[in-house]
């Protein structure tokens, strides 16, 4: 007669064969990166390493755009499109964030100097035509012999997160076959140094968001569009910010982003009631937040990595100060809010590269908790450090700098929530 123990054991024992059969066969689930993610994300990571860190106090201090970098990483094949198209072709929808974090954890304001023209890359590749895609994107990137940056131009000095306040206008002229622009832009990254600006502008203010369109305009040929003040900025600060004017700014009737005709008829659609996919602002902002909550995850764990390192050396009253509970639990803490951070950034990488609708705001979920997480674990560093980590001797302040801008550009915090609360609850909370 068999004993519980022994039926216990079978049970286990079949339980075990089953694991282990399961295991044996293609997993239709894994966390693990493959060789391709690990060789990019060690490729890049030693770009940021040897190139970036060296580097980095001294272009925050320039507060100007450090072009040798760029052209460093466009010979290499870092800075273009190839290699943006390499990246965004990973159907997992990771290799992109992975090499965000990367970046960003060699110095922020030069990585936002290499990436800041992907947003305009993402606009034009999200809502051009496959003929405008052709001819604009590599434009935007230039050649490592002469280099190029682009700018997405969206925000306005009374128009930020309210992107129905735009008051940049697009008007056609039919004498001429020519779209003729006119207003200021303001915070835009590479703002009027770019060869390709990508502008949003309204072309019926009587539909608010749904009037909006995305037009091309190079500087080498418009005339009418110029550089305003630079801004001179608290973090990030080896990238180029600055206003742009569009004074009666003229361009061919085919720089609008998709074409007239399709903006016609989506025109003609919200007149009549009908919804559209979406404005030409938050289209590209939908698609970009994962990334920018890598790019908040890399400053995150720059500093966290520096400020473990700290504690483990830093003697006080006798002992490492990690030995301290209050280190130690905070070091503990900063590395589960990373961690956290991270899942939710990959969750929605691979959701936005799979086209799997973001039902939940998990777009937004990503950039605001990466954003928060980066803000609170820089501030957590310094005060690791102590007295070193308020001097610009210790990199841990340039982080807490550049880290803040992650709560504010591209959706404030507090716009986040309000997307999210209106995806979970189905309403239009103001």
């Amino acid at each position: 007669m068999a004993t519980t123990t022994d039926v216990t054991t079978e049970a286990a024992e079949a339980a075990i064969e089953a694991i282990s059969g399961a295991a044996n066969k293609d997993a239709a689930f894994s966390m693990a990166l493959s060789q391709d993610q690990k060789d990019i994300r060690e490729w890049v990571h030693g770009f940021a390493a040897d190139v970036m860190r060296p580097v980095a106090h001294e272009w925050d201090e320039k507060e100007s755009t450090p072009w040798p970098v760029i052209q460093e990483a466009a010979k290499i094949g870092l800075y273009g499109f190839e290699g943006l198209a390499q990246f965004f072709a990973d159907p997992t929808g990771l290799t992109l964030p992975i090499v965000n974090e990367e970046l960003f954890w060699g110095d922020a304001g030069i990585a936002m100097a290499i990436m800041g023209t992907s947003l305009a890359v993402a606009a034009i590749f999200g809502q051009g035509s496959g003929e405008q895609i052709g001819e604009w994107i590599p434009r935007c990137f230039g050649t490592p012999e002469d280099i190029k940056v682009a700018s997405f131009c969206s925000s306005e000095p009374n128009a930020g997160s309210d992107v129905s306040a735009l008051r940049t206008t697009a008007k056609f002229d039919e004498a001429t076959n020519e779209w003729v622009l006119n207003g200021q832009k303001a915070w835009a990254t590479n703002g009027g140094i770019s060869d390709v600006h990508v502008i949003i502008a309204t072309v019926d203010r009587e539909l608010g968001s749904r009037g909006h369109a995305a037009f091309v305009v190079p500087m080498s040929e418009a005339k009418g569009i110029s550089e305003g003040a630079k801004v001179s900025k608290h973090g990030l600060r080896a990238s180029h910010t600055a206003d742009v004017y569009l004074d009666d700014c003229r361009i061919p009737v085919g720089y609008v982003l998709g074409g007239k005709e399709k903006l016609d008829e989506r025109l003609a659609r919200a007149r009549e009631g009908k919804k559209n996919k979406s404005n030409a602002s938050m289209a590209t902002f939908e698609a970009s937040r994962p990334v920018v909550g890598a790019q908040a995850l890399g400053i995150a764990r720059a500093a966290y990595e520096y400020s473990l390192e700290y504690a483990k050396e830093r003697e006080q009253f006798g002992k490492k100060i990690i030995e301290n509970q209050a280190i130690a639990f905070t070091l503990a803490r900063m590395k589960l809010e990373l961690d956290a951070s991270r899942l939710l950034v990959w969750r929605a990488s691979w959701m936005g590269r799979n086209q799997v609708p973001f039902e939940n705001a998990e777009g937004s979920m990503s950039k605001w908790k990466a954003g928060e997480v980066a803000v609170w674990i820089t501030e957590r560093a310094i005060q690791i450090l102590g007295g070193n980590g308020y001097t610009r001797e210790f990199p841990v302040e340039r982080w807490h700098r550049d880290a803040k801008i992650y709560d504010i550009f591209e959706g404030t915090a507090e716009i986040q929530q309000l997307v999210i609360s209106r995806a979970i609850s189905g309403m239009h909370i103001k």
